[in-house]
């Protein structure tokens, strides 16, 4: 009798989303809204997941979003989240488990961390900031593709 090996379902819950850290400075007010010239604005992202709970399936995954404006060298405002979530994903592993937390949660986290953002600069003060849509799965394939550049000089 042939056994029926059953692959296991794939399990993808959102369990919480939470602020982990923000900040917020904005060291040229109240000189900064005299200007007129618009200040040079710098936006980065970081992804950073782990563990939490590896036979469950529990990870956390943080998104962090930092604005940097400044104008002439001087920091107009600079704003930092770091958005985070706890998830539950079983019946994924490898390539695909990391995909999932990259991507899928990443998308996920951005909207949450964009309105935090645009809150703590309009609140600032400043005009709203909005953030462009972000290409996780680029930004993803472009990690993986570095990873398997060979570093110059080694065979």
């Amino acid at each position: 009798m042939a056994e029926n090996k059953q692959e296991p379902d794939a399990v993808f819950t959102l369990e919480r989303i939470y602020l982990k850290d923000v900040s917020y400075e904005a060291p040229g007010a109240p000189l900064a809204f005299a200007q007129n010239e618009a200040p040079q604005l710098d936006v980065q992202l970081r992804l950073e997941h782990a563990a939490l709970n590896a036979q469950d399936g529990y990870h956390e995954v943080v998104l962090t979003v930092a604005a940097h404006a400044n104008r002439a060298d001087k920091t107009v405002f600079l704003a930092e989240v770091q958005q985070a979530g706890a998830f539950r994903i079983t019946g994924i592993a490898g390539e695909a488990l990391a995909r999932t937390l990259e991507i899928g949660c990443a998308y996920i986290l951005l909207p949450f961390a964009r309105e935090v953002i645009n809150d703590l600069v309009t609140k600032g003060g400043f005009p709203q900031l909005l953030i462009n849509p972000i290409n996780f799965e680029a930004l993803y394939e472009q990690k993986q593709a570095a990873i398997k550049q060979p570093v110059a000089g080694q065979a």
